[in-house]
């Protein structure tokens, strides 16, 4: 019996296939290194192989997949190695991107983020950890926003998509700290608000340790599952 969800007819095809796949991915269903060819994954989901492609190149763009030209995709892995070096990166982008953007913050940015952490919010008080997982990596990308450098931009989506990846494949065996994590959100965006780029950044350091503290304690207790 297939781990996949059937595609219901209500959304684009090609999102519902991507979302499909990914929970699937996400939740551990297909196994890393697993590969999809193209006929049996779209028979599975009910499509044709056009939004099935599309499905297959996001969720490459996301890390989710190996998508060569020619081959069938396959579902990627992660290493503690390379996590903990996108989390170094990223880390330090994090923290110079609050100087970058500190003069330009207003209230229409602030009513942005805020938003975000409402969402986060509901998601905690629904047990939603893996909806959580993906409007913390939003909020990281919001906080670029203000920042015009595109080579930031492209970095840092990068960077946070390939700890997203981790977290997202981990959160289905692991309990989750998004409280923790959320609260850290708070006192980055009340920094923010006074403009007090000292606490900001701070704020920002304080978190990124918690996100790699977080991860090796999440990879320690996958360890021991397996």
């Amino acid at each position: 019996m297939s781990c996949l969800k059937v595609i219901k007819r209500t959304e684009t095809l090609a999102d519902q296939a991507f979302n499909s796949l990914k929970e699937a991915i996400t939740t551990g269903k297909l196994k890393a290194g697993e590969t999809l060819p193209e006929e049996k994954v779209g028979n599975d989901l009910g499509v044709s192989r056009t939004p099935l492609r599309d499905a297959l190149s996001r969720l490459a763009m996301e890390g989710l997949v190996i998508h060569e030209q020619g081959k069938p995709a396959i579902v990627a892995g992660f290493s503690k190695e390379d996590s903990l070096e996108y989390m170094e990166l990223r880390s330090i982008l994090e923290v110079e991107n609050i100087q970058k953007i500190i003069t330009k913050i207003d209230k229409p940015f602030i009513k942005l983020l805020r938003g975000n952490l409402s969402e986060q919010l509901v998601a905690i008080e629904e047990d939603n950890y893996q909806l959580f997982i993906e409007l913390d990596r939003a909020f990281h990308l919001l906080l670029l926003k203000p920042n015009k450098n595109s080579q930031f931009h492209d970095i840092l989506h990068r960077m946070n998509t390939g700890v997203n990846r981790a977290f997202l494949i981990l959160s289905s065996t692991v309990p989750q700290s998004a409280e923790g994590a959320y609260e850290e959100h708070v006192d980055i965006v009340d920094a923010l608000e006074d403009k007090n780029v000292i606490r900001a950044k701070n704020n920002m350091v304080i978190h990124m340790n918690n996100i790699e503290k977080r991860f090796l304690s999440y990879y320690k207790e996958s360890e021991k599952e397996s």
